[in-house]
C-alpha cells in the first residue's frame, strides 16, 4: 500500500471512529459554542507560584496528550492537558477542516503546569523524546501539515529554552544518526479547543488509535 493510501485510510478511520464507539459526531463548527481564547503572553518575571502553559504539536493529538498524561501527573507538576488547534489561519476550525490540511492548523496539546515542580525545559525534552522530530509534516502513518512537529512559545524565555534544548537534542540524538531536527519553533498566536470527544480520547477509549511514534525513544 502506498504512503498516500495509508495516510488516507488512517485519516478515514480517525474520522469515523467516534461513530463506531458510540460517540455522537461533533456538531458543525458554526453551531457549537466557540472554544477559542487568546492566551495571555506570560511575562518573563511571572511568579513561580503561578501556573504556566506549554504548547506542543507532535502528530495526532490523541497520542501526544496521552503520553504526557501518563508520564506526568499533578504530583509531578502537570495540572491539566487539553487538545486543540493552533498555528492556522481560519477562525473556530473543526476537526474535519483541520484534517483536510486546508486551515494551516496543527493538532496540538496545551499543558498547564506548576513551574515549582516541573520546568519548561523538562517538558520540551520530553516532547522530543516521544516523537520523531526528523519527520517533516508526518508522524507514523499520519501525513500532512496538521501533523507537523512544532513548539509554540508564549514568551521570549520559552523561545530561548526551546532553542537551547533543540540544539542539545539534535547534537546528541539526531546528528550521530545522520538526521536533523525539523521541528518548527514559532510564536503562539491563538488557541482553539478541539471538540469534547477528543479530550482524554485514549483514556476514555483504551485501545483506540495511537500513532506508533508516540513512545519513549531514549
Amino acid at each position: 500500500m502506498t504512503n498516500a493510501m495509508t495516510s488516507c485510510l488512517c485519516q478515514f478511520k480517525r474520522l469515523i471512529r467516534p461513530a463506531s464507539i458510540g460517540w455522537s459526531p461533533p456538531v458543525a463548527p458554526h453551531s457549537r459554542p466557540p472554544s477559542n481564547h487568546q492566551l495571555h503572553m506570560a511575562s518573563d518575571n511571572t511568579s513561580e507560584s503561578s501556573p504556566d502553559t506549554a504548547i506542543f504539536a507532535s502528530g495526532c493529538f490523541w497520542g501526544t496528550e496521552h503520553i504526557f498524561r501518563k508520564h506526568f501527573d499533578k504530583s509531578r507538576g502537570l495540572i491539566d492537558a487539553r487538545v486543540g488547534y493552533t498555528g492556522g489561519n481560519v477562525e473556530n476550525p473543526g476537526y474535519r477542516q483541520v484534517c483536510s490540511g486546508s486551515t494551516g492548523h496543527a493538532e496540538a496539546v496545551k499543558l498547564t503546569f506548576d513551574p515549582r515542580l516541573l520546568k519548561y525545559s523538562e517538558l520540551v525534552e520530553f516532547f522530543y523524546r516521544t516523537h520523531d522530530a526528523s519527520h517533516l509534516n508526518h508522524q507514523g502513518p499520519d501525513r500532512g501539515t496538521q501533523y507537523r512537529s512544532a513548539i509554540f512559545y508564549l514568551n521570549e524565555e520559552q523561545k530561548r529554552v526551546a532553542e537551547d534544548v533543540t540544539r542539545e537534542v539534535e547534537e546528541k540524538h539526531y546528528k550521530p544518526n545522520g538526521k536533523k531536527v525539523v521541528t518548527v519553533i514559532e510564536k503562539f498566536q491563538r488557541w482553539w479547543n478541539a471538540e469534547d470527544y477528543h479530550q482524554k480520547y485514549l483514556h476514555n477509549n483504551p485501545g483506540g488509535y495511537e500513532c506508533p511514534t508516540h513512545k519513549l525513544h531514549w
